[in-house]
């Protein structure tokens, strides 16, 4: 039986059967010498990411017992149903996240005199560049970046923005100019309602929004304000979002020390903002 690094410890479990490349080849990327693709084949950074991280957790969850040994990835990044609840099983012991203090909460509700405001409503215009499959996600944000730049040096009361949308983006909205009308939170993806809803900004963003559908250069046009709630409204949903953030802070910290343990080819693990866990 051959010893193995597993993770956040070296064991003689043997690894797992899975996909292995007979002769080396650099262009694959390896989470201790399982491979997380297939020859020759390209992902996207974040697409690559994802899989490292899901791997490191699989073969952890061998090593703790949780999975059998002759569990096997797929090559297209797919994972059985026993790794998907081993894997919870492993993160349901190894992040233990306390229940945020009332303290806590009301720090943040003061800090976010906003947050969950009632009734607030944006009118929006937005150039969406989509992550599809097979799309090069650098060059992506390069043209993305180019065109937020073009956007926010215009000082033609718009009309700039309304022709990048309708050559660049990727939303129906492109053919009106990109626009989206009046939104609500609740009409918004929850990662794109956070970070331009319980703001004051107008005008095109200096950054671009991130959301699952892609990168979004938007444009703030109208803002109306919300009734802000009291902290009693709104000490649950605090709660679940401090906690929700300490869970994620957690799961880094964890993957992290997980690849710090184990054999990581070709792909940069330290680069990832989010833990990426399929």
């Amino acid at each position: 039986m051959t010893t193995s690094s597993c993770g956040s410890h070296t064991c003689g479990c043997g690894g797992s059967a899975a996909p292995t490349v007979d002769a080396p080849d650099a262009r694959v990327a390896r989470i201790n010498g399982i491979a997380l693709h297939a020859s020759g084949e390209q992902l996207p950074e974040e697409l690559l990411r994802q899989r490292a991280c899901t791997e490191l957790l699989r073969q952890e969850a061998q090593c703790q017992g949780l999975l059998a040994q002759d569990d096997e990835p797929g090559l297209d990044g797919a994972t059985s149903q026993a790794a998907t609840q081993a894997i919870e099983q492993l993160l349901e012991r190894a992040l233990q996240v306390p229940e945020p203090s009332e303290e806590a909460c009301r720090r943040y509700h003061a800090a976010h005199p906003t947050l969950a405001g009632e009734g607030e409503r944006l009118r929006l215009r937005h150039v969406l560049f989509a992550v599809t499959p097979g799309v090069e996600v650098k060059l992506l944000r390069q043209r993305a970046e180019s065109v937020l730049l073009d956007v926010r040096c215009a000082d033609d009361g718009g009309t700039r923005f309304a022709e990048a949308a309708r050559q660049w983006s990727n939303c129906p909205s492109g053919a009106q100019g990109g626009e989206l009308g009046w939104l609500t939170q609740a009409d918004c993806a929850p990662e794109f309602a956070r970070d331009i809803f319980g703001k004051s900004e107008i005008g095109v963003l200096s950054r671009l929004v991130h959301s699952r559908f892609g990168l979004h250069v938007v444009e703030v046009c109208e803002r109306e304000a919300g009734r802000a709630l009291a902290f009693e409204e709104v000490q649950a949903s605090v709660a679940l979002l401090l906690r929700q953030q300490a869970w994620v802070n957690a799961l880094r910290q964890y993957l992290q020390l997980l690849a710090g343990a184990a054999e990581v080819e070709g792909v940069q693990l330290d680069a990832a903002d989010t833990p990426l866990v399929q």
